[in-house]
């Protein structure tokens, strides 16, 4: 068995891993293990030295990772440079702030003195999808490490080469052996990795079934989770929205990575009074996406990363519209090579239809119209998901409200969903639990530990 990188823009392979077998596997983590203790009582300060040099290897060796994940899952080149340096600053963000979010917390009790203090539990193992090779990946590993924690990557297995180049990353700035290892294993084999006892936590960003079965497994053996899952982020514009703003910030949200983001606008939730403006400006918009090799800087909409998940959406879309949805623009496969999807946009979408209630992970956008603004949120609380939203109208005050009474992890007011170090992220509902970044982030991995003293 083996693993296949392979460029989504001509089909062509670009290079082929053997997977490992259970000795390789066995070695690598005891090579971890044996790396835990001492790195757990490295002084933070090095800890925190060796990610600012990783920061800046990011930043030295931008084009050269970004090309790697161009060529392997084919995000736009530009979008690839900009998820390298994203990757920069969380690792410049955990030197310079995680000595502050790991200090002490002293609380008055009875005690003389007593206090809570954070301590790493042991080995991450990081279970991490191919959207965003690099990103997802560091915004993990960046707080876990300077925590004080080791980390092993399962990476998916259509990115082999961004996982090697990550772990080399790490390698290359000086980070002892054994902190930071990339498993070449299969699916099948990340059971016997989450029950064996070197492993201490598991973080994953994936579907709802993966997230549902590393959740089961790791619950058999009392290891914590945090579960980053799928999302269906509404877009909520209302009456008194600044609609070119709206638009110009839908399409960006909607079409970044060729839609292939959990926190990209899916559901345009968009109130009678203003939709056919809002849909016929998007249209325009949408139209005048360029689709091309995503290494030709002028190319603006990316192919998807593999063939089989642009037949899927395509299936989802086609029975959408079977069920009564209107296509407005694109809604089919691009022709020629590679795995393009046209930018596309579904209106009228009421439940029913798949696309009302199932995420459609690509370049397709679905326009659900709401009556005023309680319908809105009523249609947008109403999915299964819960990972962000975003809420369009002039008056702040009304999008503040609004966006208290969304039920997600994540509301922005006029502006696009993002993930940003400073701010804790993560779902509620199907889209998961626990949170990235920030300190609610970094203490996710950490032992909050009381200590009294009489």
């Amino acid at each position: 068995m083996s693993f296949k990188s392979v460029n989504p823009a001509n089909g062509v392979t670009l290079q082929e891993f053997a997977v490992w077998n259970d000795a390789q596997l066995d070695a690598a983590l005891q090579e971890v293990a044996r790396a835990t203790p001492a790195w757990a009582t490295t002084p933070l300060e090095e800890r925190c030295r060796l990610m600012r040099k990783a920061a800046q290897y990011l930043r030295d060796h931008c084009d050269r990772l970004a090309r790697i994940i161009t060529l392997e899952m084919g995000k736009l080149i530009k979008e690839a440079r900009a998820e390298v340096e994203k990757c920069a600053v969380a690792c410049d963000f955990y030197a310079e702030h995680g000595p502050k979010f790991l200090e002490d917390e002293f609380i008055g009790s009875d005690a003389a003195k007593s206090y809570v203090a954070y301590q790493p539990l042991g080995t991450v193992l990081a279970v991490m999808p191919w959207n965003f090779p690099l990103w997802q990946v560091f915004r993990f590993a960046a707080p876990a490490l300077v925590a004080g924690n080791t980390g092993v990557l399962k990476h998916a297995s259509n990115v082999p080469q961004c996982a090697l180049a990550i772990e080399q990353v790490f390698h290359a700035c000086g980070f002892p052996q054994g902190v930071f290892r990339a498993l070449m294993i299969s699916s099948s084999q990340v059971e016997q990795v989450i029950a064996d006892p070197r492993i201490h936590a598991v973080t994953l960003t994936g579907s709802e079934t993966a997230g549902r079965a590393v959740a089961a497994c790791a619950g058999n053996h009392l290891k914590k989770t945090v579960l980053e899952l799928g999302g269906s982020d509404a877009f909520i514009v209302l009456e008194d929205a600044d609609l070119e703003l709206a638009v110009k910030s839908a399409v960006a949200s909607r079409f970044l990575n060729a839609g292939q983001s959990c926190i990209a606008a899916k559901r345009f939730i968009v109130v009678d009074a203003v939709a056919d403006v809002f849909v016929a400006q998007f249209k325009a918009a949408v139209e005048r996406l360029v689709p091309g090799d995503p290494l030709d800087e002028a190319a603006t909409l990316a192919p998807m990363a593999r063939p089989d998940l642009r037949d899927e959406l395509h299936q989802q879309v086609t029975d959408s519209i079977r069920q009564g949805a209107v296509s407005v623009t694109g809604c089919a496969h691009h022709a020629g090579p590679g795995a393009y999807y046209q930018a596309s946009i579904l209106d009228h979408v009421t439940a029913g239809q798949r696309a009302f209630g199932e995420e459609l992970f690509g370049p397709v956008a679905i326009v659900i119209r709401a009556r005023d603004e309680e319908h809105a949120l009523r249609l947008a609380n109403g999915s299964r998901f819960g990972l962000g939203g975003s809420v369009w109208t002039r008056n702040s005050q009304r999008g503040e409200a609004l966006a208290r009474r969304v039920e997600v992890g994540a509301c922005f007011v006029n502006g696009m969903v993002k993930s940003d170090p400073r701010l804790p992220f993560g779902g509620i509902k199907a889209s998961g639990y626990g949170r990235e970044l920030s300190h609610h982030g970094m203490r996710e991995f950490l032992n909050a530990k009381t200590v009294w003293i009489g």
